[in-house]
């Protein structure tokens, strides 16, 4: 049985929805199963400005921010499989269940 990915809108944006292809600025906090946190930007002091694509981000961010809309909030648990899967990442270890929580700060679109 395959784990699925898991969305908790904590607060519901009303500014343009995130798509596959999106340039999006956000800020998060990620988590491993056992509560350490293993990055956020909040603690580098940052927003974290990436396109919402395969070969940029896990597939657990692409699948679970899609419709998502700027100045939301939403907490994500990402099975491994659509994380890292068997590889280790820093300090996330192999087959490792990640949890997020995003804030959705702006959202461009190529056909904007």
């Amino acid at each position: 049985m395959t784990a699925e990915l898991k969305i908790d809108d904590l607060q519901l944006g009303d500014g343009k929805a995130a798509k596959r292809g999106s340039l999006i600025t956000a800020h998060y906090r990620g988590w491993l199963e056992d509560g350490t946190e293993f990055d956020s930007s909040w603690r580098h002091g940052e927003a974290f400005e990436v396109v919402l694509s395969n070969n940029r981000v896990i597939q657990g961010w692409v699948q679970g921010l899609q419709g998502m809309k700027a100045g939301g909030k939403r907490r994500l648990w990402v099975p491994a499989a659509l994380a890292y899967g068997e590889r280790q990442v820093g300090s996330i270890p192999p087959h490792a269940n990640l949890m997020f929580e995003i804030e959705l700060l702006d959202v461009k679109n190529r056909d904007d």
